[in-house]
């Protein structure tokens, strides 16, 4: 009777076990899912490497063995063109097409960003994160260029919720790979960078004035990445 009472209550504390156990699995917290990129590399051969160390040691005198960067700023733009594939093949080129004749008499490298962004949201790694693109005048060496789809005529802010939502996340991805990042601006403000420690354009007359992407996209993304603690531009310029 004894052993009858003993075997009775280990089994009742091994079924407990089991029970308590049950929810701790079911609670489990999922991993975090990595951003999802698909690489479309643009044309970057020796070539264009060669024009981008040419271009760092005409604009901000800088000798450099490679054209790697340590990221400092997040710049944020619209193409000026609704369609992905005319946007991209602008951009795939190492050389800079004829009809940039604003800004040619610079560089012939052409124009380029780490990433371009479709208008459903999709986000397409042009090259590699940490070499530099021409995308912004001044703040290249420090830089990752974003670039989306849209912006009709240069003027529209246009681009779509998915854009919003994909350059949010895609935000949150290069601060968290590179903690260097400190400032996130959009190409509109580039020119407020001038009293900062980053900007090199040794050019004064190498201007542009931009529209792109938007003051409210700037704003919606930032109060997106609040939390993120990057910096705005200096105001005054």
């Amino acid at each position: 009777m004894i052993r009858l009472f003993f075997l009775s209550l280990t089994l009742f504390s091994l079924l407990a076990c089991a029970t308590e156990s049950a929810p701790k699995r079911t609670c489990a917290t999922k991993p975090i899912q990595p951003l999802h990129i698909i690489d479309k590399p643009i044309d970057f051969g020796a070539e264009r490497i060669a024009m981008t160390k040419s271009y760092i040691k005409q604009h901000y005198g800088k000798t450099v063995k490679n054209i790697k960067i340590v990221p400092k700023i997040i710049v944020l733009h619209w193409t000026a063109e609704m369609d992905f594939d005319k946007s991209f093949h602008r951009l795939k080129p190492q050389r800079l097409l004829t009809d940039r004749k604003d800004i040619a008499k610079a560089s012939l490298l052409n124009v380029s960003a780490q990433f371009l962004v479709a208008r459903d949201g999709t986000i397409y790694r042009l090259m590699p994160e940490d070499w530099m693109a021409r995308h912004v005048i001044g703040l290249n060496y420090s830089s990752i260029g974003v670039e989306n789809v849209g912006g009709k005529g240069n003027k529209k802010d246009d681009l779509t919720p998915a854009q919003r939502r994909a350059n949010i996340e895609l935000v949150k991805y290069l601060k968290a790979k590179y903690p260097s990042i400190e400032y996130l601006i959009g190409h509109h403000e580039y020119k407020q960078m001038e009293s900062t420690s980053l900007w090199l354009e040794k050019d004064k007359g190498y201007r542009t004035n931009k529209s792109d992407p938007g003051v409210k996209f700037m704003s919606d993304v930032r109060k997106a990445v609040k939390n993120l603690h990057l910096k705005m531009p200096p105001r005054g310029r």
